[in-house]
């Protein structure tokens, strides 16, 4: 015994080249590079319509196995997560991106090798799955309450400039080509690209190393395990099932891409086309987001004003999207447009106002999509309640884009899926207007804290100087 008073650690600020890496913004930038590279080329394959290929089949039927075992994996991916680490997770998650899209270069070499593309989707959909819920937990962990919307929208912003990159790529390897799918050069550079995105988590820094910029300490949230997640699926509808009425707008969420990406822009095109009208989408993705987002938030208005004024922007956009696309869709049919078939090109008449109407399908998704997000977080501040609602959005997004995808794999008509596509539509946004009218409102009421979000409150407790054993202190005293 020296008789020397043992010293807690402090909550400290790392210095100069240190301080930056272990920074939160550096860490949501390196987090959406992972995403850039992954999921954003994931939807530029996906926005070339059928893979890239001339037959839409095997494209449709990976499409569906990953979107089921993706609603089947979300369940326990946060359990997972738990015992391997964000970092990890991430690190998991991503390399089925690389798998899934050198997948559909071993079929560009190898023209029997669907089976194996179909197979690495329902992989990819078991990556998805845990690549979304660990950055979920990193985007939670990083920034300080007055930055989460800055951090969230550059994370999103570099996320859906991997699809705009990625269709620039394609538009440069195949501008020149007039067949009905890509070159290998294409799978080349998005496998490439792939790689190097699943292992940008080796850069990443640990959570619990990096202090945020008000010197608390970060600490990844901890999800509840598979059992504990579906008894609270189940408890948050008990309490509160006007969620249900959210369902439909869920269900509807991703069942728009197969009539989109396969059913026009795949059916319609040549590859040049197809390229083209792909970059524009997810340019019209991030100025559709951006609207959208300006007229939720405009601080002029009320919020339960603001509510019903994006419900009326967003069903005067679907049904202008749906008459213009009625006029087209009329005209051809799986039969008239075989894989084969000499379709449209950038040069032929008619061909701007067909890319015109795909610059707003694209809009409508963003504007959708952000809707949808808006919605969740209007009705609670609960962080666990939230969880759930979101864990419904995921899973009914997937359940609802695995059965369209199987739907366009089996050849259903082009028109019953756009029909089918319409309706989901407007059957979500008439069943949102009573949840807006009735659960909507200026100001969410203060709730009481889940054990959960008291537990991560506690574990960041280290700002305004305090020390660890202070912040245990404050917190006991809190509880009681």
């Amino acid at each position: 015994m020296t008789g020397k008073k043992e010293t807690e650690p402090e909550c400290h600020r790392y210095r100069r080249l240190k301080g930056m890496y272990y920074g939160p913004l550096t860490q949501v930038v390196l987090l959406g590079f992972v995403c850039f590279m992954c999921p954003g080329l994931f939807n530029a394959l996906n926005g070339l319509g059928a893979g890239g290929q001339g037959d839409s089949t095997i494209s449709a039927n990976a499409n569906a196995a990953h979107y089921a075992t993706f609603a089947f994996a979300a369940f326990f991916a946060g359990s997972i997560n738990n015992v391997l680490g964000s970092k990890l997770t991430l690190l998991i998650g991503s390399a089925g991106y690389a798998l899934y899209i050198g997948s559909f270069l071993a079929i560009n070499i190898h023209p029997n090798a669907g089976g194996f593309v179909v197979a690495s989707g329902a992989i990819l959909g078991i990556c998805a799955g845990l690549l979304w819920t660990a950055q979920g937990s990193l985007m939670l962990a990083y920034p300080t309450e007055s930055q989460k919307g800055r951090y969230i929208g550059i994370f999103w912003t570099i996320f859906n400039l991997g699809g705009v990159v990625g269709a620039s790529v394609s538009l440069g390897q195949n501008f020149r080509s007039k067949s009905n799918s890509v070159v290998n050069g294409t799978y080349i550079v998005f496998l490439v690209l792939t790689l190097v995105g699943a292992l940008i988590p080796l850069l990443m820094a640990n959570p619990e190393n990096m202090v945020r910029t008000d010197g608390t300490k970060v600490a990844s949230p901890q999800h509840p395990s598979w059992k504990i997640g579906i008894v609270g699926l189940w408890t948050t509808l008990r309490d509160d099932p006007m969620i249900l009425l959210l369902f439909p707008m869920f269900f509807a969420s991703n069942w728009f891409y197969t009539w989109q990406f396969n059913d026009y822009n795949a059916a319609v095109f040549n590859i040049r086309a197809r390229s083209l009208n792909n970059l524009v989408y997810w340019m019209a993705q991030i100025v559709g987001s951006l609207i959208m987002g300006a007229l939720l938030d405009a601080h002029t208005l009320r919020r339960r004003v603001r509510a019903f004024v994006g419900w009326g922007a967003l069903f005067a956009m679907v049904f202008v999207v749906h008459i213009w696309a009625y006029f087209y869709q009329r005209n051809y049919t799986r039969q008239s447009l075989p894989p084969d078939a000499v379709k449209m090109d950038i040069h032929n008449h008619g061909f701007a106002s067909r890319i015109w109407l795909y610059i707003f399908c694209g809009v409508l998704d963003a504007m959708w999509q952000t809707s949808a997000y808006w919605m969740m977080g209007a009705l609670s501040n609960d962080p666990a309640k939230l969880a759930y609602v979101t864990g419904f959005y995921k899973s009914l997004q997937s359940a609802g884009a695995a059965g369209v995808w199987r739907a366009d794999g089996v050849k259903r008509p082009f028109m019953e899926i756009f029909i089918s596509t319409w309706v989901l539509l407007v059957v979500g946004l008439v069943l949102l207007l009573p949840m807006i009218h009735l659960r909507v409102t200026d100001y969410t009421e203060k709730e009481t804290l889940t054990r959960t979000n008291k537990d991560s409150e506690d574990a960041a407790r280290c700002s305004n100087g305090l020390q660890p054993h202070q912040a245990k202190v404050m917190a006991s005293k809190n509880s009681e």
